[in-house]
């Protein structure tokens, strides 16, 4: 995988978060808004359940490697969907504060790892940039 396939993934990734963060805040808003359906982004399922036609393969040498990368160029946008099989209070609210302050803490430490490695990547490269600038 290119890096700057791998920096898109991230890119990608940290938008989707943050994107994901406003649906979940969104659920907690309207927690007691009657009929309101808990909504969340479907990316990380899509993820799974699609067959990618670009693999990287890798260099096996131990058992316990991974055999391969899928490439994540082909992945389409997150789609806003409700959340089927919960259970709804009286008023046909389905929103759990628990689960949804649960899937934001979550969501927010993932973030947080990305938004960390773009910076770690960028301060790898700025530096790989002055060093070779000095020659």
């Amino acid at each position: 995988m290119e890096a700057s396939s791998v920096s898109s993934t991230l890119f990608q990734q940290l938008n989707f978060r943050g994107e994901r963060q406003k649906v979940i805040s969104s659920n907690i808003a309207n927690i007691n808004t009657p009929n309101y359906k808990t909504q969340d982004l479907v990316f990380e399922d899509e993820l799974k359940n699609s067959s990618f036609n670009n693999t990287l393969q890798l260099k096996q040498t131990d058992s316990k490697h991974i055999s391969s990368i899928s490439s994540l160029s082909n992945f389409s946008n997150p789609k806003l969907v409700q959340v089927q099989g919960l259970e709804e209070q009286n008023d046909g609210n389905n929103v759990n504060l628990d689960s949804q302050m649960s899937e934001q803490s979550k969501n927010k430490i993932i973030f947080d790892a990305i938004q960390s490695s773009i910076k770690r990547d960028s301060k790898l490269f700025r530096s790989v940039i002055e060093s070779s600038s000095k020659n």
